[in-house]
């Protein structure tokens, strides 16, 4: 397979490795017989700073609003296209995480950005508080049963991410319980990644401010009361908490075969210009194709 997280682009390339954590040494990351080195739970070589990604950048912009608007719209177009070629080639499947604290904008993101693909091909989970029958078994079970098939494209509204930080923060799990996570959910990606599962993660970044800001127009709209919970506000006084938690998920979890992007998301439309030139970016590098025709069916003519 093409390496899908390398753009031919080198001025995207160079926008996209920015806004990443801290690159892992692929030396120390893998065996001498070049291979990938088994990361160790409760072994992770770098920090990663939130506070070193500006969430009110906008790396990706044209510099005006109505002209990212209009290329965000042209992308989803190229996106919709992609997808069908996409299912009809089936050599790959692609899982698109978008995490991020409540407000980031995950449902904004996949109206936006996989809002004209098909419905047969892409497929919109999303992920909330396990149920009892799902706390029986281990976390991951919920997860692996929601993967993509050949061919498929499904977006992860929250993720298996969810149980690395919750549990974390709320102090359900003990620090090696969260060290252990860790380690299987990198085992986990990197056995997807086997299996032909291209696994993007994009980690959407805002603001405690502009979170106050989104919570409270939820509160000044009826019409966006539905989408207010009580459960909210005690997330956000737990802000540093959370705000650490992700930065240890995302120091533990950025690896080569699945790797993470950090998406300043104060911008609405840029968090979806970012998202759609990337995902175009993976999907282009994987030089798709159809299956060959059947030379039989030249021969038919339809009465």
């Amino acid at each position: 397979m093409n390496h899908p997280f390398h753009s031919s682009n080198k001025d995207v390339a160079q926008r996209w490795s920015q806004w990443q954590p801290d690159a892992p040494q692929h030396d120390d990351d893998r065996r001498p017989d070049g291979q990938p080195e088994r990361r160790k739970a409760g072994k992770h070589r770098r920090t990663v700073s939130l506070k070193d990604f500006d969430p009110s950048a906008k790396p990706f912009s044209l510099g005006d609003k109505l002209r990212d608007k209009a290329v965000t719209e042209s992308i989803a177009q190229e996106l919709d296209t992609l997808q069908n070629l996409f299912y009809a080639d089936k050599r790959y499947k692609l899982l698109v995480i978008l995490q991020g604290t409540d407000t980031s904008g995950k449902d904004g993101t996949i109206r936006g950005v996989f809002g004209r693909m098909s419905a047969l091909g892409v497929h919109a989970v999303g992920w909330s508080a396990p149920t009892e029958a799902e706390r029986a078994h281990d976390y991951l079970w919920r997860i692996h049963q929601k993967v993509p098939g050949a061919g498929e494209i499904t977006v992860f509204n929250r993720s298996h991410y969810e149980d690395v930080l919750v549990p974390a923060v709320n102090g359900w799990i003990t620090p090696e319980q969260h060290h252990q996570r860790f380690g299987h959910i990198n085992d986990f990606e990197r056995m997807l990644t086997h299996t032909g599962t291209i696994v993007l993660k994009f980690m959407l970044h805002i603001s405690a401010d502009e979170q106050r800001e989104r919570l409270q127009e939820r509160l000044d709209d009826p019409a966006k009361h539905w989408k207010f919970s009580m459960s909210d506000i005690e997330a956000r006084k737990q802000w540093s908490q959370y705000q650490k938690a992700y930065e240890m998920l995302l120091a533990a979890t950025h690896t080569p075969w699945a790797p993470w992007t950090i998406v300043p998301a104060n911008s609405k439309t840029h968090r979806n210009l970012m998202i759609a030139t990337l995902v175009r970016e993976v999907l282009t590098s994987l030089d798709l194709r159809y299956p060959p025709g059947d030379p039989a069916l030249q021969k038919i003519r339809i009465e």
